[in-house]
């Protein structure tokens, strides 16, 4: 089972004291929408390429639709391999 963690603004903070970054700086920075036009060009870029949630991963340009734990991601990588 996957744990959610919804960004709230203490969760931001968090996270920038764990990374030795300014929280001020952060809180700031989001404020202002200083990441927007990156984040939607992100967004926008994954949904032409396919991504329809996350994780989403490609193996040498193809989507990967089987699932995401490691074992599975290197079976599929040894796959596409072999087919070379």
């Amino acid at each position: 089972m996957t744990s959610r963690i919804t960004l709230t603004p203490a969760v931001c903070a968090r996270a920038a004291k764990r990374l030795e970054l300014s929280a001020e700086d952060l809180r700031t920075a989001l404020a202002r929408g200083e990441f927007t036009p990156r984040v939607k060009d992100d967004f926008l870029g994954g949904v032409r390429s396919g991504v329809n949630g996350t994780p989403t991963f490609f193996i040498n340009g193809h989507r990967h639709d089987g699932p995401f734990e490691f074992e599975n991601l290197v079976a599929a990588i040894e796959d596409w391999l072999g087919g070379e």
